[in-house]
């Protein structure tokens, strides 16, 4: 590897560059996780994590990635043989299909072209044939991080309410929230399921689950045999602030912080911020001559975006190239879409004069490699930047 001066430009999306802010709480020393300054800690994240969420009901945080709090999801509410309605949007909503098949459960998965969100309405005539209320839960990534695509949660509660279907919703809200607007009780979702190292600016190892009161009820009398992702025990031991097991102590430090620089910002900010980079992004794209790989210009993910290389031509020659030449890391494009598209992160503390260097590094990059496009992409970001308000 070449060795560089200066910062590294970390643009994928996921895990986003930690703040300097949070990083010096992760370094605080560690404490008694059964004494009181504990339960303080673990009353103040618990509340403000519900705040992030949009949730009075219960969050639980798990030592785990997001595929554990995938299982979490299906092992507290599902038996085997249950049958469940998924939506091919991409990479990671394929993982979870294998997931949740691995327990037995009969997946009945609705396919896409990873172009295109979610369709309310695929979901709603689905529902509507399944007069025997078979299907158990609709299950939903937010936002696919492997396109750049995200779906509208909300009219997928309303097409569920609409085929008057007691299926339970269950949305996969890793690369969403803190970026994404998301309501958990205003859009009425039972289990959602998320992860530290994307909008919550943290480090991997934290996994959320936050529930609805028919999520809570469903696992009491249903569900498999589980142990470690138990929702009742964690539920029950949150209550005084502290959990069955040792938990992740600095990390939540880290998140205690990274809470209150959201807070501190505004979510409404924060979420107008990423509105406006992928925009930027965007029109650098457009300006460029490449083409996003998202085709529903109301899917576009304000997260990352994913972009499409000219035939012929390698999107991992691309980011090895700005990797060695500028120290610029971007996502590479996952399963059949490998070689065939790049993704810009432009998620968690990333800004505008951030976006910009990652953009000038992308079109050095096209020009470095002969990759065909038109000069003026970094413009384009700028007069979209230079509008804020």
């Amino acid at each position: 590897m070449t060795h560089h001066f200066g910062p590294h430009f970390l643009q994928i999306p996921g895990p986003s560059a930690i703040p300097d802010r949070v990083l010096r709480a992760i370094s605080m020393p560690i404490i008694d996780h059964r004494g009181p300054e504990f339960a303080e800690l673990a009353q103040t994240v618990l509340g403000g994590i519900r705040r992030i969420f949009g949730t009075e009901h219960p969050v639980l945080i798990f030592p785990g990635s997001g595929t554990g709090a995938w299982e979490s999801a299906v092992v507290n509410t599902l038996s085997e043989g249950d049958r469940v309605l998924m939506v091919e949007t991409g990479h990671f909503a394929s993982q979870w299909r294998r997931l949740t098949e691995k327990w037995g459960v009969v997946t009945d998965f609705i396919p896409g072209d990873w172009r295109n969100w979610a369709d309310p309405e695929a979901i709603h005539e689905k529902l509507t044939a399944d007069t025997h209320h078979q299907i158990k839960a609709v299950m939903v990534v937010h936002n696919e991080t492997s396109t750049g695509v995200a779906s509208p949660i909300k009219a997928i509660r309303e097409a569920i309410d609409d085929a008057s279907h007691p299926a339970l919703l269950m949305v996969d809200a890793i690369s969403s929230l803190g970026s994404l607007p998301y309501e958990h009780d205003a859009w009425r979702v039972d289990v959602a399921v998320t992860c530290s190292q994307k909008g919550l600016m943290l480090p991997p190892g934290l996994a959320f689950v936050a529930l609805s009161s028919r999520a809570i009820e469903q696992s009491k009398s249903g569900g498999m045999r589980r142990s470690y992702w138990d929702w009742s025990e964690m539920i029950e031991f949150n209550r005084t602030g502290f959990f069955p097991y040792t938990p992740a102590t600095n990390l939540l430090y880290g998140l205690r912080e990274s809470i209150a620089m959201i807070e501190e910002e505004g979510m409404t900010n924060v979420f107008a911020r990423h509105d406006r980079l992928a925009a930027a992004t965007r029109a650098a794209v457009q300006a460029w001559g490449l083409e996003v790989l998202c085709a529903n210009e109301q899917a576009h993910s304000s997260v990352l975006t994913a972009v499409m290389m000219p035939d012929g031509h390698d999107a991992d020659a691309l980011r090895h190239y700005v990797l060695e030449n500028f120290n610029l890391a971007l996502g590479q494009g996952l399963s059949h879409l490998k070689g065939k598209i790049f993704r810009i992160g432009h998620l968690g503390q990333c800004n505008e004069l951030v976006l910009l260097a990652t953009l000038s590094g992308i079109e050095m990059g096209l020009s470095g490699l002969g990759i065909p496009h038109q000069r003026g992409g970094v413009h384009a970001a700028m007069d979209i930047l230079k509008r804020r308000a």
